[in-house]
């Protein structure tokens, strides 16, 4: 069997020297966490400036969902916990505007992360309401990180482009944006097949980290191409190029995103500030009394090849894993159903049950294949009952008369309920003469 073998590494999250506490508790084992951003209890910068600057600024969709459906993902509860030792008190510090940029211009970065008072108050809202948030993101970035990184590298693009999904889907591999924009990347369906993602009914690698992370570089890069500037390029990913362009006109061909920034639509306004504030916050989070919630290393896995339809349930119930375990590892294939049929596609499975697969790879596919995979190649169609009923109408359909001495075509049609236009039809009759003893059909 031809095997791909892709292996998914972590990277552990840089810790905090000083252990801290999460948003506003400290848990102790067994006790589940329920917390929600916009009640956490947080420090809040008082300056009305900043107020007004967020609230003027429509922020990406990803901010805006609640940390509670992030822990409920199958990856975050299996392999994140809150960091009981953390046990110091909620305080987010406040710095002046001098450390903040100092900060960002330490960052070993080629890609600009200018300061302004844009990226400062979203910059608060991270470290504030969102720090519930960020920890998990710190925590979730263990599984994906090594991904992004790899894809970015290959296509020879600044590592920072690493956060831009931290903004674009929150770290959420199923995320759907209400535009309909879906995977980590939050490809829209157009971009995705345009940049080789498969999107049909049972497929969407949209969702596939691998395939999207790669999908993401090639069209950032492509961009770069285009404007030659990280700023548009982020813009345009999140806008489109069209409205990039449309707004560099509109700014007489000024080619800087704060310059085109009032004439970019409003989510794209937000868009590269909470970027730069997510490199910050991503790097700078233990200054702000953030912890990281704790990640052990997902499993590694490794990917058998299947020329068959095959059911995650199948493969759930012979290798004795869970569906929940196959769709995370999956998540491309949109209905459980690996489309084998259509072309070799491979399934990812924890790298233990990749010999339990091979020795069992007949059992897999007939096991509920009858209930599991419903579409039939062949069906055989009744058609007893239909040539019954066809027999039935034929007998009640058609019926002949014989013409009596002295008959005429009207008497005829009068008699049998049909017309003489009809009986002529029916019978090839020309003119109105027929003759005595004949057969006439009358339907």
């Amino acid at each position: 069997m031809n095997r791909t073998k892709i292996i998914i590494l972590g990277v552990a999250a840089t810790l905090c020297i000083t252990p801290l506490t999460l948003g506003a508790q400290t848990l102790t084992d067994g006790e589940t966490l329920t917390v929600d951003d916009e009640e956490t209890d947080a420090a809040e910068t008082d300056s009305a400036t900043l107020a007004n600057a967020a609230a003027d600024v429509e922020l990406p969709e990803a901010m805006t969902v609640d940390i509670d459906s992030l822990l409920r993902l199958y990856n975050s509860s299996i392999y994140l916990n809150i960091d009981t030792e953390c046990n110091y008190p909620n305080v987010n510090p406040q710095y002046p505007d001098s450390v903040i940029i100092d900060r960002l211009q330490r960052l070993p970065n080629i890609m600009e992360m200018a300061f302004n008072h844009v990226v400062r108050s979203i910059i608060d809202r991270y470290s504030g309401r969102m720090r519930n948030t960020v920890s998990y993101w710190l925590g979730a970035a263990n599984f994906y990180m090594p991904i992004f990184e790899q894809a970015l590298e290959t296509y020879g693009l600044p590592l920072e482009l690493r956060y831009l999904p931290v903004i674009e889907s929150g770290l959420n591999p199923n995320a759907v944006s209400r535009a309909g924009a879906t995977g980590l990347w939050q490809f829209m369906l157009a971009t995705g097949k345009q940049y080789g993602l498969t999107v049909n009914s049972i497929v969407d690698e949209r969702r596939d980290p691998i395939k999207a992370s790669y999908a993401a570089a090639h069209y950032l890069k492509d961009l770069y191409r285009i404007f030659g500037d990280w700023n548009l390029v982020i813009a345009a990913y999140n806008c489109g190029p069209e409205n990039v362009n449309r707004a560099i006109h509109r700014a007489g061909g000024v080619r800087d995103y704060w310059v085109i920034y009032p004439y970019l639509p409003r989510e794209t306004q937000g868009y590269v500030p909470a970027f730069i504030a997510a490199n910050y916050m991503m790097n700078y989070y233990c200054e702000h009394n953030i912890c990281p919630m704790r990640s052990k290393l997902p499993i590694k896995t490794d990917t058998v090849v299947v020329s068959r339809d095959v059911h995650l349930q199948q493969i759930a119930a012979v290798c004795d894993l869970t569906i929940d375990e196959l769709r995370t590892l999956n998540p491309q294939y949109r209905r459980d159903i690996v489309n084998g049929n259509t072309q070799p596609s491979a399934v990812r499975l924890p790298i233990a049950a990749i010999n339990t697969f091979i020795d069992n790879e007949d059992s897999v596919y007939t096991y509920n294949a009858e209930q599991l995979l419903t579409r039939r190649a062949v069906a055989e169609v009744n058609t007893a009952a239909a040539t019954a009923k066809s027999k039935k109408k034929g007998g009640r359909g058609r019926k002949t008369v014989t013409v009596r001495k002295g008959d005429t075509l009207s008497q005829i049609a009068a008699r049998n309920g049909t017309t003489v236009a009809k009986l002529k039809r029916l019978n090839g009759i020309k003119g109105n003469t027929i003759r005595a003893g004949s057969k006439l059909r009358v339907r």
